[in-house]
């Protein structure tokens, strides 16, 4: 079965594009993997043109052609900023998971929160977990500040967080995911450490 993973913000500027790239790539080491770039500013596109990601990068419109020809075992989702209702429902109903990415400041968890706000009032049945990247270094507090702001609330989100990386910013001008340039390979083990919880999440609901 095809397993369909959706990265959804009403803001912008939280590493949602970045999110669904590094997502892909990850995946597509667990098989067959397409990217949907259903985002105006086509930016999943643009970083594909050289030709040097590993997975396939299509528009929202050719997603049927594309499921006819071939066989994919993910698709991740790289949505519009701020989608309307009856997209955002058709989206939320044929995912098994809704990514949101939030970053560490207030108007970046206020992000987050109206994003949920939104799918609830779709009436949306979808799981959905935050992600919180541009996570800043310590001894800067705002990344484990909003971690806990995200607990207290009682807010599903991923253990694991994405760090903020001069590479993450440089990915998209070369063509390439951020291991091709992380010498330390912080930022993609960041985002293996992801994938790992959505294949344990969704493993989970498959075996209840």
């Amino acid at each position: 079965m095809t397993q369909m993973f959706t990265i959804l913000s009403v803001k912008g500027g939280v590493g949602k594009t970045v999110t669904a790239v590094h997502l892909a790539a990850y995946f597509q080491h667990h098989g067959p993997t397409l990217l949907v770039d259903g985002d105006a500013t086509r930016s999943a596109t643009l970083w594909a043109q050289p030709g040097k990601l590993p997975f396939q990068v299509i528009p929202e419109r050719a997603v049927s052609k594309a499921l006819s020809e071939e066989r994919y075992e993910f698709i991740v989702v790289d949505t519009e900023a701020n989608p309307t209702d009856s997209d955002l429902k058709e989206l939320a109903e044929s995912s098994h998971i809704i990514i949101v990415p939030a970053t560490p400041d207030g108007l970046g968890l206020q992000g987050a929160q109206q994003t949920i706000e939104k799918l609830k009032r779709a009436g949306n049945r979808t799981p959905y977990k935050i992600l919180m990247t541009i996570m800043p270094p310590k001894p800067n507090r705002d990344g484990e500040e909003a971690m806990k702001y995200l607990e207290e609330q009682g807010l599903p989100h991923f253990k694991a967080n994405i760090p903020r990386l001069a590479a993450f910013q440089r990915g998209p001008l070369e063509g390439v995911t951020v291991d091709k340039l992380d010498r330390h390979n912080l930022g993609w083990q960041s985002y293996e450490r992801v994938g790992d919880e959505i294949r344990e999440f969704l493993a989970l609901r498959m075996s209840a």
